[in-house]
């Protein structure tokens, strides 16, 4: 049985980017994904409560369990050496397709999934960081936070990395490759710049 797990944190996001990038890995491969399991669950939530629990619980020895990234099975670097460990004692196979890496029970498997781990909650972090900063910032300069009746809100992981969205849509940057490296949504991203960078609106790559 091969598996492919969707996570997302709200129900404003989807899973599509998710699946499309699952998709063109398995076709690439030859793998054939019998079931997709969609979860709107943050991250830090205990992994055996979530759907993957349940996934891992029911799998059998020699299963297939793809992700779309490392940051899909959990948002710390212990869940998810918890995850991957689990699977390897069942003799589960776990491929992540955004980083083309397949995990065992191998000495080299645990070193690269705990770096990988690592490094995306490392980014995280810094990110948080800099989202709190910017709010800081604006709430000294005055500037009333919250979004006032009848306005739209303004994504706050966004706003604090503006530049360097404007960045990376000078070089023609996807807006859907945008959202997967600042973990929102593509329509939020389309209607950040539409309020904020309308100068990139009409040469904007939507795919």
């Amino acid at each position: 049985m091969n598996y492919a797990y969707l996570r997302v944190s709200t129900d404003k996001q989807d899973t599509e980017n998710q699946k499309l990038g699952i998709i063109e890995y398995a076709t690439a491969r030859n793998i054939k994904v019998d079931e997709f399991v969609e979860d709107v669950v943050s991250g830090t939530k205990d992994w055996q409560k979530r759907a993957l629990g349940d996934i891992i619980k029911s799998a059998e020895a020699g299963d297939l369990l793809i992700f779309a990234e490392v940051s899909r099975i959990a948002r710390s670097t212990l869940q998810c050496l918890q995850v991957l460990q689990i699977a390897a004692d069942k003799q589960l196979i776990v491929h992540v397709a955004k980083q083309q890496m397949i995990f065992d029970n191998s000495l080299n498997s645990k070193i690269i999934a705990t770096t990988l781990s690592l490094a995306s909650e490392i980014e995280r972090t810094f990110i948080s960081m800099r989202t709190k900063e910017a709010l800081k910032k604006a709430k000294a300069n005055g500037k009333i936070l919250g979004r006032p009746k009848g306005k739209k809100s303004t994504n706050a992981k966004l706003a604090a990395n503006h530049d360097q969205v404007a960045s990376l849509l000078k070089d023609r940057v996807s807006v859907s490759a945008i959202g997967r490296m600042m973990k929102v949504d593509r329509k939020t991203v389309s209607s950040y710049i539409e309020r904020h960078l309308p100068e990139y609106t009409k040469n904007k790559i939507k795919s």
